[in-house]
């Protein structure tokens, strides 16, 4: 590729006066570059410059231009291009043009494939076995370059590279030549077969020595490294588990080592938080929790360099800001994940005395420490804090915020926020000792320390969030606090405020209706202000609209929907910004459960912002490796180059070796998730209106499932099965066999789509919303669901494969069979989740047809409920076994496959009845009453059993909800066989206990269950009306009887006053006035 001396020595001039001032390349310069002719004038100065910042320049140009135009180079063109890249390869000296030279030869590779270039394997061979070091190290950065760009191409010569990394991280006098070798590593590891394990296996003890000595010598070269054990935890985790001690105590020592760079220390921590992930048991099995903590603990209480404050400490700190990339903040994370991941009993036991020997220290970041430890416990074991020590760790909590040290009182605030989100209901249940400390907390701040303010609103916030109608006698006081702070100077507290409202909205729903106007005219004010200081004000005001939408009733809130609507269409057109928009969308989708036919005049508009998010690649940064300033001279506008960019030869997308990586901002991330969420409750809301937009929603929520995010992958399956419910609501509604083919055709791609993901998504809580969207659909379709062959097989298969822990996310055939009993509460929620399928397959198809895979799901439920489990297991097999049974009653078959399974059953619920747990008595006491529902006659054998074991709980029992089931189940026994009941005796003992005090849905039954009774035995009726009169006082008019309930009760009662009057009115007289009144006003209503 021979050019003209004059021509490359004057280029050369115009490269040297580019690298200098890049910015001003010249008008020569850029033409030259479109020029094809460029390619030979570039080798030929990368080959015979004498400067060594010209020779890079251009072998970078010289990459550019190749990667955008390798098909217009001829062949002939191309071989010799091969050979010049190579000479200038080996001929070169500076490191920064050799790494330029490796970066052009993986273009090549990249659209050559190494087989078709026996010289470049040539030059690998001899460099990287060559007795030269120098040569080794520029050989081995070659090859990192070449299997990076590439790595697939290189499978046959895997077993090859591998004993040669073997040889070279065993030379650690060449560190350059070890961090290389770590790098092509880390470059095939997700393309290695089994052939390859064994070998990958062996090299880990030595990649730790080499990765050791690595450290010493280059930290950053070290950091990158270390990514090699992210990608095989990643691609092949059973790699490392042989020497996953070697792996942790190699992290630990990295972690505990104050002298190395931050980076380095949290690649360490990040690694065990990964593995404790990936392979908890493991760690429990090999005895690491121990070490593991031992070395956490001194990171997580360490105090800052004198002078400084841990990040979030410091006062201009954004809360918003999660980019804290200490080390101190992913020592709290690898608890947080132990916590996510491992059964309590086994982590608390080994936690709580360095935690308490933390809460207990004179030193402020111990303390600080120990209110960290037990933040991030709440969310991992909320069951274990909630029902063993509540009581102890709200009391420490509580008395951190009077400590003198203000870094311990905005721990506690934090520990308090998590608490009040993860610890519910009980943690509301301290509401009289709480609120008060909370109220008085935030009087006595300073508000100019926003930072400080801004963690006190934290914890109030999620307090207030969940207490529900507790809130009522203290509405007038943050009310009163928000509504002055909403006007003060300082745009921060007036986000905070705003925000708490939405809050206080939550809790108190109705009863916030006489603020709600002021409140109104306030946040319009901020949503109409388009200053751009003023967005993240907005931002919050929408989010808070949004709440008083779904919460403060209908009636007051449908005047100002589509007010609402318009405003979020204008913000949406002015302002692009993408937390803007997802508030915009969540404000759409509140709106269409309070007035969907407000968003019907504007659903093409709305949908296609949404969709234009769901499409939107803003936000995700390529990072260049190389200077960017080199994309000057490439604003190639040449049509035709497109496409050669990205498709190789056989027009499949390949990643570009400029490349390093890819970062989405989590802003971005958010709006596709929040996108997701509001698509599928607005087509779900809007029912027909809907549907001219069903499709294209669908298409692009679908390829969401992959979506890198696991947030976002979630929400596109949450998504996915809102949309198959709204064209049920649609077909149901207009029932034409247009409609039946659409839903059959959605349920054909998304029920699959579910159950690939149930058995290969490795994010736990990415699966916990497909079972919990699958079982959305099925309540919803029912038999419809299951219409497609195999489909209930299918499904059932999928739950009974998270029972028995079979999938990629419970690490599902990895370990040996563990000790079932003891698992992380998540694992075990997980199940519950896939456990509440049962039941909704029993209701939607015929009891002889789901018999063999209920017989086969129903052991690895009632295995739960043995004692040695934890309560929460237990409520839920009680429970599950309920809900079953309920699911039977009104199928076809049901009453005899109750009757076949009552004999199994019995002996476990009655035990339930037995426990010592309230909710486990509470299920058990309920499903009994089910059972004997469903299968009537067939059990009235088991009718003395039950009712003595009743009458016995009767007598004692103290808690409300049980002894409200108890009447249920005493009214579900006499409905389906009254023959087997004593009525004399049990029917004045049930009224005795009414009305009912917190299971407010079995009015239903227990209503049903008196009318029945009084078209059969008017007589028992009439002998008991004063107390039957006296219950229905209570619940007559209110909320706690359905429409159906309430008619049902009336015409009784109405019934009763006419044809037995005098009665009636003997019973009505012990009413207190009100309730007589009430009474004789139903009663009398025609």
């Amino acid at each position: 590729m021979a050019s003209d001396t004059n021509t490359w020595t004057l280029f050369e001039r115009e490269i040297a006066t580019f690298a200098r001032d890049p910015a001003n390349a010249t008008a020569q310069l850029k033409l030259a570059f479109k020029d094809p002719a460029i390619i030979p004038a570039l080798c030929a100065v990368m080959t015979g410059s004498q400067n060594s910042q010209i020779r890079q320049s251009a072998a970078v140009m010289l990459r550019m231009r190749v990667k955008k135009h390798w098909k217009k180079i001829g062949p002939d063109h191309r071989e010799s291009l091969k050979a010049v890249v190579l000479q200038a390869f080996q001929q070169e000296t500076e490191h920064t043009v050799r790494h330029s030279l490796s970066q052009l030869s993986a273009v090549m590779v990249k659209h050559e494939t190494p087989d078709r270039w026996p010289a470049l394997f040539t030059l690998l061979n001899q460099s990287t076995k060559s007795n030269n070091p120098m040569d080794r190290q520029v050989g081995l950065l070659l090859l990192s370059k070449v299997v990076e760009s590439n790595p697939e191409p290189f499978k046959p010569h895997y077993r090859q590279l591998l004993q040669l990394f073997g040889t070279v991280l065993q030379d650690l006098d060449n560190p350059t030549a070890m961090y290389y070798s770590i790098l092509t590593l880390t470059a095939m590891t997700a393309y290695t077969g089994t052939e390859e394990m064994n070998l990958m296996r062996s090299l880990i003890p030595t990649l730790i020595i080499a990765l050791r000595h690595l450290i010493k010598a280059d930290q950053d070269q070290a950091s990158e490294a270390m990514e090699v054990f992210d990608e095989l935890m990643e691609s092949e985790v059973s790699i490392m588990v042989p020497h996953i001690t070697e792996i942790v105590h190699f992290c630990l020592e990295v972690s505990a080592d104050t002298t190395l760079t931050d980076s380095l220390r949290v690649k360490a921590l990040s690694c065990i938080a990964f593995l404790i992930r990936l392979k908890s048991k493991t760690v429990l099995k090999q005895k690491l929790l121990n070490p593991i903590l031992q070395t956490v603990f001194p990171v997580l209480s360490a105090a800052p360099p004198p002078g400084e404050e841990d990040p979030e400490d410091e006062e201009n700190s954004n809360e918003d800001d999660t980019d804290n990339e200490s080390p101190k903040h992913f020592a709290a994370q690898v608890i947080d994940t132990m916590a996510l991941h491992m059964p309590p009993e086994k982590l608390f036991h080994q936690l709580m005395p360095l935690t308490q020997a933390c809460l207990a220290s004179d030193n402020p970041y111990e303390r600080k420490a120990g209110l960290m430890c037990l933040a991030v416990l709440a969310e991992g074991c909320a069951d274990h804090i909630r029902t063993k020590m509540l009581s102890s760790m709200l009391q420490t909590v509580c008395q951190s915020l009077s400590d003198s040290n203000q870094v311990v009182r905005s721990a506690g605030l934090f520990a308090l926020g998590q608490f009040s989100e993860h610890l519910q209901p009980e943690v509301s249940k301290y509401c009289a000792e709480l609120m008060p400390l909370l109220l008085g907390y935030m009087s006595a701040l300073n508000q100019a320390k926003i930072g400080h303010v801004t963690k006190a609103f934290y914890a109030l916030e999620n307090f207030l969030e969940n207490l529900g109608s507790e809130i009522e006698p203290y509405l007038p006081t943050l009310m009163e606090t928000m509504s002055a702070l909403s006007n003060a100077e300082n745009l921060k507290l007036k986000e905070l405020a705003v925000s708490a409202i939405g809050a206080i909205a939550n809790a108190a729903k109705e009863k916030l209706v006489p603020y709600f106007l002021p409140v109104i005219e306030s946040l319009k004010g901020f949503l109409t202000d388009t200053r751009d200081e003023m967005r993240s004000l907005q931002t919050q005001a929408l989010d808070t609209l949004s709440v008083l939408a779904r919460t403060i009733g209908k009636e007051v809130f449908s005047p100002l929907a589509a007010e609402c609507v318009q405003l979020g269409l204008n913000l949406t057109n002015a302002i692009d910004d993408p937390d803007l928009r997802r508030c915009t969308y969540s404000l759409f989708s509140a709106v269409s459960t309070v007035s969907p036919d407000c968003l019907n005049p504007h659903l093409t508009a709305i949908t296609t912002i949404m969709l234009l998010s769901l499409k939107s690649t803003e936000g995700v940064t390529a990072h260049l490796e190389e200077d960017k300033t080199f994309v000057l001279l490439d604003d190639d506008d040449d049509d035709e180059a497109q496409g050669d960019t990205i498709l190789d030869e056989e027009g499949t997308d390949n990643v570009d070796p400029d490349i390093a990586g890819f970062s989405v901002e989590n802003a971005y991330i958010d709006e596709k998730e929040d996108t997701c969420d509001a698509l599928g409750e607005i087509a779900f809301n809007t029912g027909a209106a809907f549907q001219p937009f069903l499709e294209s929603s669908f298409q692009q929520v679908y390829e969401l499932r992959d979506f890198p995010h696991e947030d976002v992958r979630r929400a596109a399956f949450v998504a996915m099965g809102q949309f198959c419910r709204a064209q049920h609501k649609v077909w149901q509604e207009n029932p034409t066999e247009a409609d039946h083919q659409a839903l059959q055709k959605l349920l054909g791609v998304v029920l699959p789509s579910f159950l690939e993901a149930v058995h290969s998504e490795r994010e736990r809580h990415v699966v916990m919303g497909v079972l919990e969207a699958m079982n959305a659909v099925l309540k919803a379709c029912q038999g419809e669901a299951l219409q497609s062959p195999g489909r209930l097989q299918e499904i059932s298969q999928a739950i009974r494969d998270v029972l028995k822990k079979r999938t990629v996310c419970q690490d599902g055939g990895g370990d040996e069979a563990d000790d079932d009993e003891q698992q992380a509460e998540y694992d075990a929620m997980l199940q519950e989740f896939a456990g509440e399928g049962i039941p909704l397959l029993a209701s939607a198809v015929p009891a002889e047809t789901f018999q063999p895979y209920l017989n086969e799901l129903l052991p690895l439920i009632m295995n739960k409920a043995k004692l040695s489990y934890t309560v929460a297991d237990r409520s839920f097999s009680v429970g599950t076994l309920g809900e079953i049974l309920q699911s039977l009653v009104n199928v076809s078959g049901g009453r005899a496959c109750a009757g076949k399974l009552s004999n199994k059953l019995l002996p476990v619920l009655v035990a339930g009845v037995r426990d010592s747990d309230s909710e486990v008595r509470n299920n058990s006491v309920f499903a009994l009453g089910a059972l004997a529902q469903a299968a009537g006659p067939l059990v009235a054998q088991d009718y003395p059993m039950m009712l003595s074991l009743f009458s016995n709980l009767l007598s004692k029992e103290q808690d409300r909800r049980v002894i409200d089931n108890l009447c249920a189940a005493l009214c579900r026994m006499i409905m389906s066989n009254m023959e087997g009941v004593p009525l004399e005796q049990v029917f004045p003992a049930l009224l005795a206990r009414l009305p009912l005090k917190e299971d407010m849905e079995e009015n239903k039954t227990v209503y049903s269950c008196l009318a029945m009774l009084y078209s059969q035995n008017p007589a028992l009726v009439l002998s008991q009306i004063k107390p039957i009169v006296s219950a229905s006082s209570h619940v007559l008019g209110t909320k706690d009887l359905d429409t159906e309930t309430q008619n049902t009760l009336v015409m009784l009662l109405r019934d009763v006053a006419q044809r037995h009057s005098k009665e009636f009115e003997v019973a009505m007289k012990s009413l207190p006035a009100e309730q007589k009144m009430k009474l004789t006003g139903a009663v009398s209503q025609s």
